[in-house]
């Protein structure tokens, strides 16, 4: 990864995100494009007929810029034990966020976007019209950071997945190793399945899916992680909650297993003290 594009609504919870992805990219040695994007009341549909005064606009706008330009010298004096310093490019666009961010990743070459989650967790950013539309329509990796999330180069990442795609999997897995190789990290393959439903050869089975990727990857740090558990949920709740991850990774797609475990009750709650960072890759 050559370019992080960070993402800033300059909320506590927001640029906690930015530092956590300007310590991601000084590790594995990435450039960052740090950005604010402007939302013009008149451009939003519940305002109306409300006119937005020019001068309040320009106000508005020169503010962000000296927001933006602050917490990039405040980026800037960080030291995290790295011999690496991005470099940070400032980006304040106006207009909605999910066009926006879409266009900085096709003018910048966006490897990554990293955002923050807001108030009591993921819940409330995955309910949220701009993440849902994030993570519905960013055709990058999304990297999204609870308030609370420790800022550290993450050692142990768990890739998280249900097997009804394998050979999709493995091409994931093969694009995340370079990033785990930069961050020195290792890789849980994480499967939450309940031992009642699964076929009796399923073990031969992903003891073969370990083996091919074994034999294609050239990285030694790759294990494998299973749960048994009668609800996916309730499965990673219990891995994250314990401590034994530093980073949750999940595919998203439509009318799968991601949206269908970010949906009701029990994910609420358990998105809501959630405190590691969720990586979503989108499908093809």
């Amino acid at each position: 990864m050559k370019t992080l594009l960070l993402s800033t609504d300059f909320s506590a919870s927001g640029n906690h995100a930015v530092e956590y992805g300007y310590h991601i990219a000084s590790c594995i040695k990435a450039d960052v494009v740090l950005c604010s994007v402007f939302l013009v009341p008149s451009e939003v549909p519940q305002a109306g007929m409300v006119v937005w005064p020019l001068a309040n606009y320009n106000v508005l706008l020169k503010d962000n810029i000296d927001e933006l330009n602050y917490l990039k010298n405040h980026l800037a004096s960080k030291s995290y034990g790295t011999d690496f310093k991005p470099k940070i490019d400032v980006v304040n666009e106006t207009g909605q966020v999910e066009e926006v961010i879409r266009n900085i990743i096709g003018l910048n070459s966006i490897d990554m976007v990293v955002a923050g989650t807001h108030r009591t967790g993921l819940s409330t950013l995955l309910t949220g019209n701009h993440a849902k539309k994030l993570i519905d329509f960013v055709d990058r990796p999304l990297l999204l950071v609870p308030p609370h999330a420790k800022i550290k180069a993450p050692r142990k990442l768990a890739f998280a997945t249900d097997f009804k795609r394998p050979e999709h999997d493995l091409e994931l897995l093969h694009s995340l190793i370079p990033f785990a190789k930069a961050l020195a990290a290792e890789i849980y393959i994480t499967h939450v399945y309940n031992e009642k439903n699964h076929k009796d050869n399923f073990k031969v089975w992903f003891t073969q899916f370990l083996t091919e990727l074994a034999k294609k990857a050239d990285y030694p740090f790759i294990y494998s992680k299973v749960i048994n558990s009668a609800h996916a949920v309730s499965g990673f709740d219990k891995l994250c909650k314990e401590g034994e991850i530093d980073m949750l990774i999940m595919v998203h797609r439509p009318h799968g297993f991601f949206e269908n475990l970010f949906k009701g009750s029990h994910t609420q709650k358990m998105a809501d003290h959630i405190d590691i960072p969720l990586l979503v890759f989108s499908s093809d």
